[in-house]
């Protein structure tokens, strides 16, 4: 059920609810509101900032990962390691450059070395 926000149409008759606004759960085929729960002023329906969760990604990171996971079903884990290396440095994806140290680590590299090594090269 979408929240709606609502605000006074005259400031110097609101009470403090409708003056700073107010949220309510309606239907989206209920009428808005016309009057303050509260106090029975008359209010408008405001359009409020919408937040949003959604993050799109480029195609390039899309074919990246595709290519990461490409290469670990293949058992290349030193391919998918650099590439996913490379690609978490030029997005900044602490996530994405653990999973290149595992690829390191599977392919028989030392990953607590590499991991020592990257710090050290982060903080230059």
């Amino acid at each position: 059920m979408p929240i709606y926000e609502y605000q006074t149409e005259n400031p110097d008759k609101a009470c403090h609810s409708c003056f700073s606004g107010f949220e309510v759960f309606q239907q989206i085929n209920e009428k808005p509101l016309s009057s303050c729960l509260y106090c029975g002023k008359k209010v408008k329906k405001i359009i409020s900032w919408c937040h949003s969760a959604v993050m799109e990604e480029s195609g390039e990171h899309i074919n990246t990962e595709n290519k990461i996971k490409e290469y670990e079903k293949s058992g290349m884990w030193s391919h998918a390691a650099e590439l996913a290396d490379k690609h978490a440095e030029k997005i900044k994806d602490k996530s994405l450059k653990t999973r290149a140290l595992e690829n390191y680590k599977k392919a028989g590299y030392d990953a607590d070395r590499l991991a020592r090594h990257s710090k050290l090269k982060n903080n230059d």
